[in-house]
């Protein structure tokens, strides 16, 4: 059986990486970029830092930008973004920073080119029309967005997560310059770490698991896990800054090549719903769905728990899968990950969208991947597991 890798063309890793979007857009031969991005990018300066950058390699300085994506986008947000594309002749998008920002211009990209609205392209429809090239430049080491082939994007109508799935969505390069993340808040920093350590687990343990992504996989938890604390606690820390922006680009070329499981699966419903943030739910979520599916997958756990650091080689595997438990629940305190109730969410309201929270995770596709594939209802007693 073969598997099917799919990654950006270039990948410039490293220091310094995003001084190099100009000499690159010149090796693509791409002349008119915009840049998509928040006001955040704006306010740091790092939106004309590469401007700057450009000019410098001969591409204009007067490089459009829209500046307007929000957090966690809907269909409605990024409306304001396809229309300006629209109106101009731009040959490529320069996505600059989180995950929110990246896909955006993912989904710009292609409602840009072809139009329509988000909801045609969500999945089960595999997008593989290529839209408006996406040179992707990330400032959190969360998401891995400038490696995969997804994006997600809220219907506010509805209150769905939509997960929208192909090529079209998979970046043409990807500069990831660990020095832009120095300036992540720490909530930020530990929802993203989290997020990425998630990503990880999950492709290494999900059934469309390949040896490639294995291999990603595994790398990026050795990476990530031992340097979650260390940037949380001290955001100057280069070495672990640069650990974690690596983590999690391998994190994310793992999933994108893997999938993900039944913590994205879940986690979407809760962020649509109550806006909380993405790597926060999979974080409020990771230990409940790690223990609930360990026994379909009891070595692929205990390798998890090995590569993170908190099991060694002579730990069996139920010892290794004990430590891993210990570990998920201690880095969510250490982390101050809140409960459901402690992030003000309103109990009764949540328990009457159970059923439709539950319908929401299984039709997202992600929770078939997971060892363990979970009836509406043993979701629906997950969710009841994070109050």
């Amino acid at each position: 059986m073969s598997n099917q890798i799919n990654l950006p063309r270039i990948l410039q890793i490293g220091a310094k990486a995003s001084q190099e979007v100009g000499n690159i857009l010149r090796v693509l031969n791409y002349n008119n970029p915009i840049i998509i991005t928040d006001n955040i990018m704006v306010k740091l300066g790092y939106t004309k830092k590469i401007q700057e950058t450009l000019k410098l390699s001969g591409i204009n300085s007067d490089v459009d930008v829209f500046e307007d994506t929000m957090p966690e986008p809907t269909a409605e947000s990024i409306q304001l973004g396809v229309e300006k594309v629209k109106s101009g002749n731009y040959d490529c998008i320069i996505a600059l920073g989180g995950g929110s920002p990246m896909d955006s211009a993912k989904a710009i990209s292609i409602l840009g080119k072809y139009g329509g609205i988000m909801r045609d392209y969500k999945f089960p429809r595999i997008v593989s029309e290529p839209g408006i090239p996406i040179i992707a430049i990330p400032t959190t080491a969360g998401t891995g967005s400038e490696v995969t082939r997804f994006t997600i994007i809220s219907d506010e109508k509805t209150d769905e997560k939509m997960l929208c799935v192909g090529l079209a969505f998979m970046p043409t390069a990807a500069l990831v310059d660990y020095e832009l993340s120095l300036s992540v808040p720490k909530r930020t920093t530990a929802d993203t770490g989290i997020d990425a350590l998630t990503h990880a687990m999950e492709a290494y343990v999900s059934k469309k698991a390949n040896p490639y992504s294995d291999a990603q996989a595994i790398e990026a938890m050795k990476l990530l896990a031992p340097n979650l604390r260390d940037v949380y606690n001290d955001g100057s820390n280069r070495k672990a800054r640069e650990a974690m922006m690596l983590g999690a680009t391998l994190a994310g070329i793992a999933f994108s090549n893997a999938s993900v499981a039944l913590v994205h699966g879940m986690s979407r419903p809760i962020g649509a719903f109550y806006h909380v943030p993405h790597g926060l739910s999979n974080a409020m979520l990771l230990p409940s769905v790690t223990e609930y599916s360990i026994p379909a997958a009891t070595k692929r756990y205990a390798d998890c728990a090995r590569a993170m650091g908190v099991a060694s080689i002579g730990d069996d595997d139920k010892v290794a899968n004990t430590k891993l438990l210990s570990e998920l629940s201690a880095l969510n305190e250490e982390l101050n990950v809140p409960t459901l109730k402690e992030f003000g969410i309103d109990k009764k309201d949540f328990m009457n969208k159970l059923e439709i929270m539950a319908e929401q995770a299984i039709a997202s596709g992600s929770p078939g991947n997971n060892p363990r594939v979970p009836s509406n209802m043993e979701i629906i007693d997950i969710y009841k597991l994070l109050w």
